[in-house]
């Protein structure tokens, strides 16, 4: 019987019982380690005795599982990313080192309480998206241990999908932490490049590289993301994170037929069609595009001068010794050595014209959503045919960090013989947050559960607790109304749609253009309750948007149909005089509608 996925919820209710719970989490992980049919996920292992250690460490400095965010969770990382004391390898042991310092990422996660088991398999040097190009074996898809596990963040996604560990880091250049998230039927989250510090992460390509997370849900994968995420002055390629907004209602970019490629994989195709139909039915707005543009950038990360890039990252090992290294990595790494300085300079300019085609497509969506991979391969037939079948793997997936672009590959149903296919919903960059609840919204509508086991979990992310400020309208601030991209843009994203209490009346003020909705509160009035939607702002964009407020609107507390007192936009009462009364209607957009009748009529 297959071990049941951890997840954060399950185990803060564990130790929420009983602390002393964590040493049998620790026994079971072991337990469920030992267990595993594939032998190939991890490089390296914490000892059993220094994770058991560790746990009891843990109690003795931080008795109260409250007390850290990841409190005894256990979790893995992949063997690209340092940890003090243990070698790094990046799946070739002639070039492993032992360092002193951990990487950012996995010194915060040790802050966070977070227990690590091992140091997980991966494609060699980060150089492909199957996870057969590894010494030490290949990791295999929890579904059907013929196929490969997909790469190259391919223990990590194995680990958590069977159980092993609640999470894992990997890292993601052209897509490494998404494939293995698609055929391991579990959510990879891409973060925005440089959102996610890369300090103490062995490069593969070093402009692009993003540290991704792999979780059975979108409530665990953000969480761990956002303790994670935060500038570092160690990485010279570190951003402080943004917040920005995206539509309640949005634009979602799909594949034309024309550019729909599944490599005659028929069952995919036909997924895919089950995924944008999927969409359309939780309100998005499907709208096709041109992929050309974003094919073309993808193109460049294989066959371009971005190869010279991991050239870069281990030059002087390979010169040393080329032996080492597996020989179709070797093959590509090398071969970067035909471009010159000048290539690298027609390769940016090339990007650049690009990116400008890119940026004209994408006015036509808020996001897209897109084949993770548009098929999937046995292991011998990838070791048989490894570059042409490792490319058909990154055909969705190589534009996205030239695009600077967040990401988050979810599940999305499953083929005839029972492996998995999954689609990525792909946003403009920093967008990380806003992105999520539509991910988690998308992967339940699945159906498709987490792991091997399809399990059902947790799916929705936590509002993040940033220091942003929630804001009620009622009017011209409206989702689709003229002013509400005065929220969007302003990192904005909608909260709930909801109603006020019952003794709110509603008014046309007037003298306005557009025309604007004065809201006032009247205790002891009992009417229906008025549509309004919460949105949350960072706070300086509030702090800017409250300021612009016209007379004689203003702000003060709302409160909701819930009981629950929200900032939102109210009205002084002396400029009602003569207004005209819309309670009845119950909100702004019913008044707009028979406005809109009567003039039709009037026609």
């Amino acid at each position: 019987m297959m071990a049941s996925l951890f997840t954060l919820a399950a185990l803060r209710a564990r130790y929420a019982a009983r602390p002393e719970a964590v040493r049998d989490v620790v026994d079971e992980v072991l337990a469920r380690v030992d267990a595993s049919s594939d032998p190939a996920i991890f490089i390296s292992r914490v000892e059993d005795g220094a994770l058991q250690s560790a746990a009891r460490d843990l109690l003795a400095r931080a008795p109260d599982p409250e007390s850290l965010p990841l409190w005894g969770v256990p979790y893995a990382v992949k063997d690209n990313i340092d940890v003090a004391g243990m070698e790094t390898t990046a799946a070739c042991p002639a070039y492993a080192y032992r360092p002193a310092a951990d990487a950012t990422v996995v010194e915060r996660l040790k802050a966070a309480g977070a227990l690590l088991v091992g140091k997980t398999n991966l494609d060699q040097f980060a150089t492909g998206l199957n996870g057969t190009r590894s010494p030490y074996g290949a990791p295999r898809s929890v579904f059907n241990a013929e196929y490969v596990s997909g790469g190259s963040s391919s223990g990590s996604a194995v680990a958590v999908a069977a159980g092993l560990v609640a999470f894992s880091l990997g890292t993601d250049t052209a897509g490494s932490g998404r494939v293995p998230a698609a055929f391991n039927n579990i959510v990879g989250i891409k973060p925005t490049p440089g959102r996610v510090s890369a300090a103490g992460v062995v490069p593969a390509c070093r402009s692009l590289d993003s540290v991704n997370v792999f979780a059975a849900s979108l409530a665990d994968g953000v969480f761990v993301r956002r303790l994670i995420e935060g500038f570092d002055a160690r990485d010279p390629y570190s951003v402080e994170p943004e917040l920005r907004g995206l539509r309640a209602q949005p634009r979602v970019g799909v594949l034309a037929a024309k550019d729909r490629e599944f490599y005659g994989d028929g069952d995919c195709a036909a997924l895919y069609a089950q995924a944008v139909a999927r969409g359309a039915s939780l309100g998005w707005e499907m709208v096709e595009f041109d992929y050309a543009p974003f094919l073309a950038i993808a193109s460049l990360l294989y066959e371009g001068p971005w190869l010279a890039e991991r050239l870069a990252a281990i030059e002087p090992f390979l010169d040393a010794q080329p032996d080492a290294l597996d020989p179709t990595v070797r093959g590509l790494i090398e071969s970067a050595r035909e471009f010159s300085a000048a290539d690298a300079f027609r390769g940016q300019y090339r990007l650049k014209a690009l990116l400008r085609e890119a940026d004209a497509v994408a006015k036509k969506f808020d996001f897209l959503l897109l084949p993770t991979a548009p098929t999937i391969h046995k292991v011998e037939a990838m070791r048989a045919d490894p570059v042409r079948l490792n490319a058909q793997f990154g055909r969705y997936t190589n534009f996205v960090n030239f695009c600077a672009m967040a990401a988050i590959a979810v599940p999305s149903g499953f083929r005839g013989d029972g492996l998995p296919f999954g689609v990525t919903l792909i946003a403009p960059g920093h967008c990380d947050d806003a992105l999520a609840p539509f991910a988690a919204a998308f992967h339940e509508a699945s159906g498709c559960g987490a792991g091997a086991g399809k399990e059902k979990v947790a799916l929705a992310p936590e509002t993040a607790d940033d220091g942003r400020i929630e804001i009620v309208v009622v009017g011209a601030h409206l989702t689709g109304q003229p002013l509400n991209r005065e929220l969007t843009d302003g990192g904005g994203f909608l909260v709930e749609a909801t109603r006020t209490a019952g003794d709110y009346r509603l008014f046309v003020l007037p003298d306005t253009t557009p025309s604007k909705p004065g809201l006032i509160r009247e205790p002891g009035f009992a009417g229906p309750g008025l549509e309004v939607e919460v949105w949350s702002l960072p706070a300086e964009s509030f702090g800017r948007f409250v300021n612009a407020i016209p007379a004689p609107l203003g702000v003060g507390k709302v409160t909701l149909a819930n009981g629950r007192a929200a900032t939102g936009f109210l009205c002084e009462s002396h400029a009602l005089q003569g207004a005209r009364e819309i309670t009845a209607l119950g909100g702004w957009r019913r008044y707009l509608d028979r406005e809109r009748g009567v003039r039709h009529a009037g026609q």
